[in-house]
């Protein structure tokens, strides 16, 4: 512990020398606004699966879908900052919401499940992040192209399985996504920055795009410890 301490400040300066002023105060607004969105999500999962009053499903995502179009619709002004933001704890609230379903089964089988899956997704979120802030200047960029082709590869497959049922597919499809959004974080951060050198300082729809990659990682991350899970207990028996 004390060496981590001893070398935060190294850290710090490493960062200093790597991100100019501007760029470092722009990244601090985007993943401040992540936060909020995280925080909605965590109201959004609690409210469905605590209360009565809204269920995770087809309309939660469907609200998401639409409140990410809203905001993203919406001009980076002032004037209009509290409504972005208000659309992003909406987006926040309804993909909480979403996950609420997956959430239960998983506190069903084992409760910790939850606090392990979001921990290992911190953990993978923060180290690709800070991989894409200390490369090269724009060096995952090129990671653009070939991560949309796997993520349509991805889709098909998924929607292929919807007839064969295949086990090998589900599962190959699960890792493969895992490995995709965490390059996404890469290319994510890598963009943002890049984008903010060249003008553009909308901080609340990049906190969406990173907020994305998060949430998908933890999915993928809760599924795969819940089929560790259910095969330990399966030994146990």
């Amino acid at each position: 512990m004390t060496t981590l301490f001893q070398s935060l400040p190294n850290f710090f300066a490493a960062l200093d020398r790597k991100l100019e002023k501007e760029t470092r105060n722009h990244l601090k607004n985007v993943y401040g606004s992540m936060v909020v969105a995280l925080a909605a999500a965590t109201a959004g999962a609690y409210v469905h699966l605590y209360t009565s009053l809204l269920s995770g499903g087809l309309l939660s995502s469907l609200g998401t879908f639409g409140l990410i179009m809203a905001l993203y619709s919406t001009p980076h002004t002032k004037e209009n900052y509290t409504k972005r933001m208000g659309y992003l704890a909406g987006v926040g609230f309804c993909s909480g919401l979403s996950l609420g379903p997956l959430l239960e089964v998983a506190m069903f089988i084992n409760p910790s499940l939850v606090l392990t899956a979001l921990s290992c997704t911190a953990i993978i979120f923060a180290s690709f992040s800070l991989s894409a802030i200390f490369a090269d200047q724009g060096k995952w960029l090129y990671l653009g192209g070939l991560l949309s082709s796997a993520l349509s590869m991805l889709f098909w497959m998924s929607l292929l399985n919807l007839f064969f049922g295949s086990r090998l597919i589900f599962q190959a499809n699960l890792y493969m996504g895992l490995f995709v959004m965490s390059g996404f974080v890469m290319y994510d951060t890598t963009l943002i920055i890049e984008k903010h050198r060249r003008g553009d300082d909308d901080f609340i729809s990049h906190a969406v795009m990173v907020f994305i990659d998060f949430i998908s990682i933890f999915k993928h991350v809760l599924v795969i410890l819940m089929q560790k899970e259910e095969r330990q207990s399966r030994r146990r028996k």
